[in-house]
Formats: C-alpha cells, structure tokens, sequence
C-alpha cells in the first residue's frame, strides 16, 4: 500500500491549500551514525529522535509548514474544571526513511491523564487529537484523527502540528494529572503487514471467516445439541485464523504491536502535566456570544430540502456541535436589503425540541423568528403572537430576543425595524429586539457628522430596540469613544450595549481573518470585556461560497478577507464523518470565552478596576492596537485567578 493511501493523510480539495517542502532525501538534521544515511534507514533500528524533531508550541501559535523546530521540553497546564484547554505538538522529519514522496510515517500514542489518587482524564473522551491542515496555506482546520493510536505521514521539509485538546468536566476532582504523548517513527502500513498482501492468503481467511459466520446465523430455531455444536465448529475456525501467521505476526494479545513495544528507547517521549484548579466556569456562558449559520448553505452544499425530516436533522446536528465552544448558535436566512430571518430552532414554540434547544443550560441567548421559519399556509397569520404568549410562559423565555434587520442603512430600512418591533412589543412588552449598526440612517442625517449621527441611533430607535449592537470598526483605535456609546445606552430600561466584528476592523485589530495572530483572534474576548459590552455577534461561521456537494472544494467568499464568515468547515471535506471540522479561529473564540469568565470571577472579589488593572499588569490586553503576542501573559492572567 502506498504511504499516499494512509487515512491520516489529508489533502483535502481546499482552495490554496499549502503544498511544498523540498525535494526527496534531503537531511535537516544529522544522525549520529551518518552511515544510516547509505541505505534504506529501518524506523525500527534507529531512534526516533535521530530521525524526527518533536516539540511543543502554545495554542495561540501558528503552526505553519516552515515552523522551525524548538528543543523538547515537558509541558505543564492549568485549567479550571468546565475549563477547555488547548496545547500543540509539532513534529518535523529530519530525514527520508519512506520509499515514496513522503518523509517517512511516525505513530502518534496519548495515554490517559493520571492524578495520584486514581483519577482520570481519559484519551477519547477528555483528550482529544487533531492534525493542523492548512487553508490558503495557513493553519486553521482541525481534522480528527485516531485515538489512542494514529499514524501520520509527513512530508519532506514541513512541520506538522497536532492539536491536543482536553476538556475538563466539572465534577473532575482538583489535583494533578500527568500522561504522555509517544512518537515513534515507524514503518508504512503495507511494510508491516506485508503478509496480508497476498491475494491468495487474504482470500483464504475471507474464506475461514464467511464459513464461521454461516454456522453462527442459521443456529435460530436449531435444537440446543446442534447450536452446541455450531458454537464449537465456529470456535474452532476462529482459532485456526487467530493462531495462522497472517494474524499471530501482526497482531498481540492487545492488539495491534506498538512500536514502542518492540523497543521502548526508540520512541520519543514528551511528558505533560496538568493542575486541574478549585473552582468551576459556568456552565452559562457570562456573555452571550451569538453567531450566525446560514442555513442556505446547509440547504445547497448537504442537499437538503427545507423543512425536510433530513433538513431538520441537519441543523440539530450543527446546533448541538457548537454548544461545546460556549457559543448561542442561531441560524439565519438573508433577504432583500439586508433584512434577516433568524432562529435558534427551527421548530415552532411548542414543540418539544425547541423547549430542549433553549433550555439547554449550555445556551446563552436564543432567536425567536418574526415570521414562520417553514411556511405553515393559514396559520402564519397568528403565527407570532401564538410564538410569543407560548415562550413567555417559559423560564428560559429571559434568553429570548429577535434580530430583525442587519445594519439599517435608511429611513425605510429603520422605520421596518420599528414596525415589526411594535408588532412584537404589542404581544410581548419586555421582548428584546436586537439591532446591528455602524451608522444613522443616510438619507435622514442625525447630526452634523457620521460619528455624532451613529451615537444619536439608540434614541432614534427606541423604544423599539434594546440591545444595540455596534461595529467595533467604528471605534477603531478610540477606546474614548467607548463611554460615548454607553452614554447613550439605559440599562435602566433594560437596553444593552452589545458589540460585532465583520469585514472590519482588519490587522493589527482583533478579529478572526485567517493568517491573522493566535493572541489576535483570542482578543476579541479580551476587547469585549475590557470596553464594557453585555453581549456579541458575529454574523456568520459556515459562510463559504456556493456548493452542492458536501466534499466540494472550500471557497472563501469573494470581497471578503479571507476566513470572515468562515469559522468551521464541512466534515465531509476532510473525512467520511459528517461532524464539522472546527478551526483554530473558533478553538481561539472559545478560549476568549473562559478568558471572560477568569476575569469576570477575578473581578467579583476584587472590584472590576482591579480585574482591569490585571490585564495592563501581565500586558495581555491594553487596547486595540497593543495586546501580547506571546503566550506567557495569558497564563499569568489565569493564575492571578488561582
């Protein structure tokens, strides 16, 4: 088999994606017995170490093809319980050892996260693996692989980097857990199991096997003697294939032989360790981040019929998956004039899914749709104020809010906002409507300049809107600004001051752009807390270009930088698997989240001037244009927490 045939080798059709290295037999390194180097090299005769460099990088590093290697070094983390945290493995081959274009394969083995007291966070439920795979040539989509044991291709002169992920529940006990990663460089699968490539070995066991299995199924309504007897027949061949060399040579008691089991110096260990701390992150996100799915593009690219039972599925099934990023999914259809339909389920008010969708204690802020999200003939006509009294009678009904109209950009546009607001206030006067915006209305000025005509839009609209919700774009570099926006703003008559990032604002700004820094994309958390903003959107995460197959190629929208919109992928694009495949961008949103929940928890004992003190004092996060661009300042803030 060819190394190119590996599963864990993904070249997915992506727009861009990076290729490149060098050529063939190349050495990036030196091994200590450089006669090695004069013929074939046996991966299990020589170090791993001697022919891979393997280290560690932080989760806000980009990770890309050329990564330089660093030295091994142990990994030590914190977390809280509830608490996700991230850290990457970087591996590099030294030199050729494969028989074809690839560098050589290496197997990758995690082992359980052990506390002295017996605890664990266990490979494939708390820990997980993922390999980088560039986008437009920049690392972003995290693509699954297997655990507890993978096996990876690398490429000749490129980095490769594996996302480890553990997730902390928030019963854990506190303590410390320590484990370990295994690299091994190793043989090709078709090397190590060349004996199951004989056809007409394979189809002897095929045989074996087909037989055993007719016995077993006709045993129904048998006599006990004659099922005795088939059990004992199919017992019999089953052994005869266990024992026979194509299974016996390959495989152990266990499983299948691990490289290191053969020779455990050869392997290349890095050790990890982490300090699970005394307290526990919400499991209600503090500050409802809510963002956009399209659900056109699930429609097109998964071939799916709106309101079908497939349709349905299809949403759930997104909706449920970004419940682990502390997110509130709502998904959405664009009209004319930037005028949007939205909603968090697509069921009506009183069907039970939807009691579940909202109740979820995962589930920050929920859309409630204006109109029918499935045409519903006669009934659309009381549709609304049926939705209304049915979700007011529910305690989650605190969550609820609708999002009309995207960026009014005139009178027509404004006066439709407060049109449909006064239709849901008359069934539901403690409603909250949401409006996005960066100006006043064009055509009707509010002031005599653009900036005094966007602070005059909260008493322009009210009272038919009550989280307004402003472009940070407009702010810029001007933090000042700031407390003119929330000037305007009456928390007293329960009005919020919420924030969004779209196009803008771009580099060196905070945003989730593709190519932009892992500390960048982490500090649009950073920026909402420390302005004062209630809440966030963003627009859209599945927002790529048209397509009617699920594994099409990924295109990025044209007009837009690269990635805005985008911020997982189609599982189908990567692997047979129709989970989403996240990205690093929303890994580092996610990470922002509990960011705010350290701050927010600092800040209850000690006063919010303290809280943003803290964040001058490590130099994480001073304002739009000087935040850190190492690691190291994130960690002091968490641990001024402990």
């Amino acid at each position: 088999m060819n190394n190119s045939e590996s599963p864990q080798e993904m070249v997915p059709p992506v727009e861009g994606v990076a290729g490149g290295g060098t050529a063939y037999g190349w050495d990036d390194g030196s091994l200590q017995d450089q006669s090695l180097l004069r013929g074939t090299i046996d991966p299990s005769r020589v170090p791993s170490s001697e022919l891979v460099h393997v280290w560690c990088m932080p989760s806000t590093a980009n990770v890309g093809p050329q990564e330089t290697p660093r030295s091994l070094e142990p990994v030590s983390l914190l977390a809280a319980r509830n608490e996700r945290e991230n850290i990457q493995i970087a591996i590099r081959p030294k030199v050729s050892w494969s028989g074809s274009s690839n560098a050589g394969v290496v197997q990758i083995q995690c082992t359980d996260l052990c506390s002295t007291s017996g605890d664990r966070l266990v490979v494939g439920q708390s820990v997980k693996l993922r390999r980088v795979v560039p986008i437009l040539g920049v690392p972003d989509a995290l693509v699954p692989i297997d655990m507890p044991v993978s096996q990876i291709n690398l490429l000749p002169g490129e980095t490769t980097a594996i996302w480890v992920s553990i997730d902390v529940p928030s019963t854990q006990p506190t303590g410390q857990y320590d484990g370990e990663f295994v690299v091994t460089a190793t043989k090709t699968d078709a090397e190590c199991a060349a004996q199951f490539h004989d056809k007409s070995e394979k189809y002897q066991v095929y045989r074996e096997l087909r037989n055993c299995l007719d016995v077993i199924e006709q045993i129904d309504g048998k006599p006990n003697e004659e099922v005795v007897e088939r059990a004992k027949s199919a017992t019999t061949t089953l052994r005869r294939v266990l024992l026979s060399p194509s299974f016996s040579d390959f495989f152990s008691e266990n499983g299948p032989l691990d490289m290191m089991d053969e020779d455990a110096n050869l392997s290349i260990r890095l050790k990890l360790s982490l300090t699970v701390w005394d307290f526990v992150l919400p499991t209600t996100p503090s500050l409802p981040a809510v963002i956009g799915i399209s659900d056109t593009v699930i429609e097109d690219r998964f071939g799916v019929e709106h309101g079908s039972a497939e349709w349905y599925d299809a949403l759930e099934l997104h909706f449920k998956w970004l419940l682990q990023y502390k997110i509130s999914p709502y998904f959405c259809k664009w009209g004319n004039s930037m005028r949007v339909l939205t909603y968090t389920s697509p069921w009506p008010a009183d069907h039970p899914k939807s009691d579940e969708f909202f109740s979820d204690p995962r589930l920050a802020a929920y859309a409630v749709p204006y109109s029918p999200v499935v045409p519903c003939g006669d009934l659309a006509k009381d549709y609304l104020q049926k939705e209304v009294e049915i979700l007011r009678s529910k305690s989650h009904w605190k969550k609820a809010y609708f999002y009309l109209w995207d960026e009014p950009l005139n009178m027509q546009q404004y006066d439709a906002i407060r049109h449909q607001a006064s239709d849901i206030h008359a069934y539901a006067p403690d409603a909250r409507v949401l409006t996005t915006y960066y100006s006043g209305p064009s055509d009707a000025p509010l002031a005599p300049n653009n900036f005094e005509a966007f602070l005059k839009v909260p008493g322009f609209l009210r009272p038919h809107t009550q989280i307004y919700c402003t472009s940070e774009w407009v702010i810029g570099n001007r933090e000042d600004l700031v407390k003119d926006i929330i000037a305007e703003i009456k928390p007293e008559n329960n009005e919020e001051w919420w924030t969004y990032v779209c196009m803008g604002p771009s580099d060196p700004h905070p945003n989730w752009h593709l190519g932009m820094r892992g500390t960048q994309h982490r500090a649009v958390m950073w920026r909402v807390w420390k302005e004062g903003g209630t809440g966030f959107l963003y627009w859209g995460a599945n927002c790529y270009e048209k397509a009617t197959v699920a594994s099409a190629e990924i295109k990025f929208r044209r007009g837009l930088p690269p990635g805005d919109g985008v911020l997982f992928y189609p599982g189908e694009v990567f692997t047979s698997s129709r989970e989403p495949v996240a990205s690093l961008r929303l890994e580092r949103l996610l990470s922002g989240l509990q960011d705010i929940e350290y701050l927010k928890l600092y800040s209850s004992r000690y006063g919010r001037d303290e809280g943003l003190a803290i964040l001058e004092k490590t130099g994480m996060y001073l304002g739009p244009e000087r935040y850190t661009m190492d690691h190291n300042p994130i960690d002091m803030m968490r641990g001024e927490r402990f």
